[in-house]
């Protein structure tokens, strides 16, 4: 496979780009090799800047849900690009687009628009401390909310995948005030709580994990974690930026019946643009500024580019309800081709899945935590990565990364995939 340009464009992308790139997954430091400059995509497909062809299993990171330029997003978005793209005021779009997501998601009364996952996640933890009164959250070791301060400890994704364990620039005081335990240990949960009586303010936590590959909750581990909130007066925040609008209409809180207190939503209510929220009840919501003094603000907070692609796209899935259906059965069609594949191999592996997230651990173990995650043969999923891309199937290049599937991508996809790994 030639990829001479994509090599010329990241030596030339060093020179003006702290490593030649806007995201450190991107560099492909975890996997070894040159990343590859993508030019355009449509469907199913990307093509990088040496005409390769590749089946997407990252789709932006879990947005493109329908697939890359859909048709109706595209034509949204040419239309409303004609009357401006920026207005810093308000507009009756982001009154509809709000509307629509209450019809959809379970347990919101109010939404804030703001600009990325980060800036999501961030905003909500603020809110849960200033409704609260307290200081302190609670956050599991491997989920990654961003790159706010607070939420690089013991963080998963882009950190994991890069070794850092410590991230100079946050402050001691930070770290102090967010505790950290495994993902599905409710016991420590129990610990923390006991031994910071009255302090913490939140819980925050990816429902269904995708930052350390596709980690799954055990059974009753996110209905522990709801009766101890409501029990300590805790703010649960569920943090669906990558199962939102993904897993269900209404995200992880439909698919799995737990209702958390606040949400939060990346780029999937933007159709991929750069955008977030957070939702939530009411009683919480209504503190935020200028109802409230807990201060959030953002200049370009309810785009009208990035709200009329959501609409649009969340419009799509609400009143094409089969659309979760189709993509339940391609998940699940992947998984068990994957299976077959590797168990006729002999390789020791894990396949994690719902819906349409999945990750392959090459491991002997259950992989359920981070620790489980970081223990799996790395270097057999590298291997893996580059054996899949050079037969024009592009995976997340980190191990600790989930996979999303997009209703764009066919069946002779799916069998091409799986005959790409039946070669490994």
């Amino acid at each position: 496979m030639n990829t001479t340009t994509s090599q010329s464009l990241f030596s030339r992308a060093q020179q003006s780009i702290p490593g030649g790139v806007n995201s450190p997954v991107r560099a492909f430091k975890s996997v070894g090799g040159t990343p590859l400059f993508i030019t355009r995509a449509k469907g199913a497909y990307m093509y990088d800047a040496d005409g390769n062809e590749y089946i997407d299993f990252i789709n932006s990171w879990g947005p493109m849900i329908l697939g890359h330029a859909h048709d109706e997003v595209v034509k949204a978005i040419q239309e409303k690009a004609a009357l401006s793209t920026s207005f810093g005021a308000p507009t009756e779009l982001e009154i509809e687009i709000a509307e629509l997501i209450k019809t959809m998601a379970p347990n919101v009364d109010m939404i804030r628009m703001v600009n990325s996952g980060t800036e999501a996640c961030m905003s909500a933890v603020r809110l849960a401390r200033g409704y609260t009164g307290k200081n302190k959250i609670i956050k599991f070791e491997g989920c990654y909310h961003g790159h706010a301060d607070c939420f690089l400890v013991k963080a998963g994704s882009g950190v994991a995948t890069f070794n850092i364990q410590t991230v100079p620039g946050v402050t001691s005081g930070v770290a102090n005030d967010t505790l950290t335990c495994a993902y599905n240990d409710i016991a420590a949960v129990e610990k923390l709580v006991a031994d910071h009586k009255n302090e913490i303010a939140a819980i925050i936590i990816e429902p269904v994990a995708g930052n350390m590959g596709c980690i799954l909750p055990d059974p009753g581990f996110l209905e522990a974690l709801r009766s101890i909130c409501t029990r300590e007066k805790i703010v649960l925040i569920f943090d669906e930026v990558m199962t939102g609008f993904r897993l269900a209409p209404g995200g992880a809180q439909e698919r799995l019946k737990i209702d958390a207190d606040l949400v939060t939503y990346g780029k999937i209510i933007g159709a991929g643009m750069p955008v977030g929220a957070f939702a939530g009840k009411k009683e919480i919501m209504q503190h935020i500024a200028p109802v409230g003094n807990v201060y959030q603000a953002g200049t370009l907070s309810g785009n009208p580019l990035a709200m009329i692609a959501g609409y649009t796209l969340l419009s799509f899935l609400k009143n094409n309800p089969s659309v979760y259906d189709e993509l339940e059965a391609k998940g699940k069609y992947l998984e068990e081709g994957l299976r077959e594949v590797f168990s006729n191999k002999g390789i020791a592996y894990v396949i994690n899945r719902l819906g349409t997230m999945i990750s392959i651990h090459f491991s002997d173990h259950v992989v359920k935590d981070f620790n489980s995650a970081a223990n799996a043969d790395i270097a057999t999923f590298n291997k893996f990565f580059h054996h899949m891309l050079d037969s024009g199937v592009y995976l997340p290049p980190s191990a600790f990364e989930t996979w999303f599937i997009s209703n764009a991508i066919s069946y002779q996809d799916l069998d091409r995939t799986i005959q790409a790994a039946s070669r490994f």
